[in-house]
């Protein structure tokens, strides 16, 4: 009996959301009502309203970083209700010794945190903007729950999959972090497959005429939504992304293929947690605007030169591969 293709499984929220779901992800089921242990502290208030101006700037296309707590700026940055794009990386409360920042809060405090620049980047977006959020899975279900009772409605929730994971006996080895894709209108966003195929496991492997004789995209596809592969790995070592002094570096590949697939040339981009700069250095080389806030001085020092003088080591190289974990066969 030939294979019928389920065309329900083409809708928001990925292949195994089920039917009923996804009215629910479009506001008809009530989360204001949703308690998470972060509501019990109090919101972080801003000084003042009064809108600011960014410590470096530059053109072509514009680019401008902000320094101090994103709480404390999202609020005062003029471009509210206007950002194409936003991806966030923020700290874990890991422990990690930023330049300054506690990456230690009591729990509560940490999801208030966490709330607070959430709320401060959803006022930030646009209509028809996306918000990506790079999370670990000990904050996952919080950043996932709260998103959806502010209205957003999930898109995909991928895995960034690492193959030199954290080392420990105790339990399964660490090798994945969440990258959540959140919309305000699903029906209403930038979406560019086309910029950001990969090579299929039918072409790679199997050699299948189906897919090289295809009428367009041969022997590509639409990448799947776990990462991983060549250039894919954490940034460390001797690798020539590495900027050092930062930690927990996105490799230049993830942000390439958020900032292909959900904004345009000429979009607004916006990083809370520039870090060492990867979201705006990618955005700057493919012709995107960029808006970016890092808490630290010396940090936000060391991104500016990543942003406006070195610019990306691995243009285009999230484009065109192959994830496929077995080898071509040969052929007979």
């Amino acid at each position: 009996m030939p294979e019928k293709k389920n065309r329900l499984f083409e809708r928001h929220g990925g292949y195994s959301t089920p039917t009923g779901a996804i009215a629910s992800q479009r506001h008809d089921l009530e989360l204001s009502n949703i308690k998470l242990l972060g509501d019990e502290s109090p919101r972080f208030v801003p000084t003042s309203t009064k809108l600011i101006k960014p410590n470096f700037t530059d053109t072509n296309p514009e680019t401008s970083l902000f320094i101090g707590d994103c709480r404390e700026v999202l609020p005062k940055i003029p471009e509210q209700n206007s950002v194409d794009l936003i991806f966030a990386d923020p700290p874990f409360n890991w422990d990690v010794p930023y330049d300054g920042w506690k990456d230690g809060m009591p729990r509560e405090e940490y999801e208030r945190f966490t709330f607070d620049w959430l709320d401060g980047c959803i006022d930030l977006l646009s209509p028809t903007g996306a918000l990506w959020v790079n999370i670990p899975d000990d904050t996952v279900a919080e950043v996932v729950m709260h998103l959806k009772r502010r209205g957003l409605t999930m898109i995909n929730w991928c895995v960034w999959h690492f193959r030199f994971g954290q080392c420990r006996s105790g339990s399964f080895i660490m090798s994945k972090v969440h990258a959540l894709y959140f919309v305000k209108d699903p029906d209403n966003r930038t979406w560019n497959s086309d910029a950001i195929l990969e090579q299929s496991d039918r072409a790679s492997i199997y050699k299948d005429q189906r897919t090289l004789n295809k009428e367009n995209n041969k022997g590509m596809r639409v990448p799947m939504d776990v990462w991983y592969g060549k250039y894919w790995g954490r940034i460390q070592g001797n690798n020539k992304e590495r900027r050092h002094g930062h930690h927990n570096q996105i490799p230049e590949v993830y942000l390439e293929r958020v900032v292909l697939a959900c904004s345009n040339k000429g979009d607004l981009v916006l990083d809370p947690f520039a870090g060492s700069g990867t979201t705006s250095t990618v955005a700057r080389t493919h012709d995107r605007r960029s808006i970016c806030v890092e808490y630290s001085e010396h940090n936000a020092k060391s991104a500016w030169n990543r942003i406006t003088n070195i610019g990306m080591v691995r243009k285009n190289c999230s484009v065109g591969q192959s994830s496929a974990i077995f080898q071509g066969r040969k052929s007979t």
